[in-house]
């Protein structure tokens, strides 16, 4: 990778995703070491755009495998196209030797590509996202151990395949599970968290241009205060935040008034007891005042490292 790190911030802020200098700093050696990202935090604080953007930033495709409980290797990394082998039977049947029509059965060309192998057999470097790794069970996470440390998959019948250009391998987790320390071994380890207001308010202003200045920074601060002082079951991501400001912006509201967020409410709270504990605890009309309240928008932290805007889980 011949990119500086000043010239990879600056693609991935060409992609829209507002970085900060020590998330380009991981991600630069990432590359520059070709060692697997694994990127921690909460639902929605934008890892799975760390793999989009660097794939936009690098001219690359991007390559996902979404984990889920149960996901084995078959799902993962390939499967024999069955009818295609049963017709190659059917059309050789009593020309063949059995041994060499077995071999040739199990040639590359039969093969059914999933993700993994994908990546792995890619004439062009690639962006591999593994993405929620920690949605799978311990088994998987061990089967990954030869691709994130070698760069190499074992198919039985085949043989070992190398890559033929190393991808550049971003995984994310929501701390559903704690993960082994062999996959963290063979990572480079980022944790991201909730943006600050200023950097939520830079993000919604690349985003949603159309809105108001005044505007978005109330919605940062309402957010940010909302996730710093409630006991919620879930927490407004950025992605959600986009949403009320567009929804803002539709019904051309220029301000946060007791009755507008009670009417987009549903927008950022998307679960029912949240909401009631907005109501409860803080009110309509005392969340517009903590909004007048906050002066220094970068003094309440969420120790975000880099946060985007995009829809993502």
């Amino acid at each position: 990778m011949d990119l500086t790190i000043k010239q990879l911030q600056q693609r991935l802020e060409t992609q829209g995703y507002i970085c900060d200098q020590d998330l380009v700093i991981t991600l630069y050696l990432s590359l520059k070491l070709a060692k697997p990202l694994l990127v921690e935090g909460a639902p929605g604080v934008g890892k799975t755009e760390v793999a989009k953007a660097l794939a936009g930033a690098l001219n690359t495709e991007l390559i996902r495998l979404q984990c889920y409980e149960g996901l084995d290797e078959n799902r993962a990394l390939y499967e024999w196209n069955y009818q295609r082998q049963l017709l190659k039977i059917e059309i050789a049947r009593g020309t063949c030797e059995p041994a060499a029509l077995e071999k040739d059965l199990f040639d590359v060309e039969y093969l059914l590509e999933r993700p993994l192998l994908k990546a792995i057999r890619a004439e062009k470097r690639v962006v591999l996202l593994i993405d929620e790794i920690d949605k799978t069970d311990p088994e998987f996470e061990a089967f990954l151990f030869e691709l994130l440390s070698d760069f190499q998959v074992s198919i039985p019948e085949l043989g070992t395949l190398k890559a033929k250009q190393i991808p550049a391998v971003v995984l994310t987790s929501n701390g559903e599970r704690e993960l082994s320390d062999g996959l963290k071994r063979r990572c480079i380890y980022l944790y991201i968290d909730y943006p600050t207001v200023e950097k939520e308010v830079r993000i919604l202003q690349v985003k949603v241009p159309q809105a108001r200045e005044e505007l978005v920074r109330q919605v940062a601060r309402a957010v940010n205060f909302i996730r710093s002082h409630l006991d919620l079951k879930k927490k407004p991501s950025i992605a959600e935040t986009l949403d009320w400001t567009r929804a803002l912006v539709a019904l051309h509201a220029d301000a946060l008034t007791p009755e507008i967020i009670g009417q987009t409410l549903s927008l950022f709270l998307k679960n029912r007891d949240d909401q009631e504990t907005l109501k409860r605890e803080v009110g309509l009309n005392g969340l517009v005042e903590q909004i007048q309240g906050m002066k220094g928008d970068s003094s309440t932290p969420a120790g975000a490292a880099c946060h985007c805007g995009h829809h993502h889980r």
